[in-house]
């Protein structure tokens, strides 16, 4: 059956408006249009300046990374932990050139939020953290990208946030290693490792951050529902220079600088 370009316009139109995440939502994966170094053009400074789709980066009143301080926060007692419900499943290790990343093929589980399930699509590091926690930074922060289909979702995404200090070998990133290895400046190379179980990443939800922020690459998306665990694990410093080896020269220190709360709430959750 012939549909006339008109009609087919229209189809594509509803087809954008009516889905439920915005094809300007996910996070950019060519790193050429953007890079993290002061002053260069395309800095974070600049990142709202280079595409009309990513005009939240320079103006968005609810741009992450923030500042996380004890003593500016609603404190929120709950017994119940975060719902995860995470599984093993195929993964690839991608050298996306601003950082390295884990894409999960599959069915890798989800978490669930306020009654919506959020399944999980991807994790990254930034080094040193994004976020910072009493005004320390720390060595590397990681983040599982999660994404719901839902439509009556009022935020279509979630990211769970985990820093690291300096100390024992992180047990995740060490079996992701050889791999990572074989990717050192390799833009927009992937390895299929196998079966990957985001539960070895073992954040602790006991008590964590919660607030409604952005993604932290362009586009700079709004609306996504932050989880900063408040237990900082460790990494070791080879781990930590093999992830900034890996990515071009700009991305060695991948990290957004803090953004403005804009006087957001912010909540701190725990027992």
């Amino acid at each position: 059956m012939h549909i006339s370009s008109t009609v087919a316009s229209l189809l594509l139109y509803l087809l954008v408006i009516l889905h439920p995440i915005s094809i300007y939502s996910q996070e950019v994966e060519d790193e050429r249009e953007f890079d993290y170094i002061k002053g260069s053009g395309k800095g974070p400074g600049k990142w709202g300046e280079l595409h009309k789709e990513w005009h939240a980066c320079n103006n968005g009143k609810m741009q992450s990374p923030i500042y996380l301080s004890n003593s500016r926060v609603d404190i929120i007692h709950k017994s119940k932990k975060l719902s995860r419900n995470y599984k093993p499943c195929t993964g690839i290790v991608v050298n996306r050139g601003h950082d390295i990343a884990v894409h999960w093929e599959g069915n890798a589980g989800s978490i669930e939020i306020n009654g919506t399930v959020y399944p999980l699509k991807q994790a990254h590091w930034h080094s040193p953290s994004e976020h910072t926690i009493n005004g320390k930074r720390y060595s590397l922060e990681l983040h599982m990208v999660h994404q719901t289909t839902d439509p009556t979702a009022k935020h279509k995404i979630a990211v769970i946030g985990v820093l690291y200090k300096i100390g024992k070998s992180n047990p995740f990133l060490s079996k992701l290693v050889p791999n990572i290895t074989t990717l050192v400046k390799q833009d927009n190379e992937q390895r299929n490792a196998g079966m990957i179980d985001p539960r070895e990443i073992r954040m602790s939800c006991r008590r964590y951050y919660n607030y409604i922020g952005s993604l932290t690459v362009p586009p700079c998306t709004e609306g996504v529902v932050w989880t900063i665990s408040k237990k900082v694990r460790t990494v070791s410093l080879d781990q930590v220079k093999l992830l900034r080896e890996a990515v071009h020269d700009h991305a060695e220190k991948n990290s957004r600088p803090l953004q403005s709360t804009h006087q957001r709430d912010i909540q701190l959750i725990g027992p």
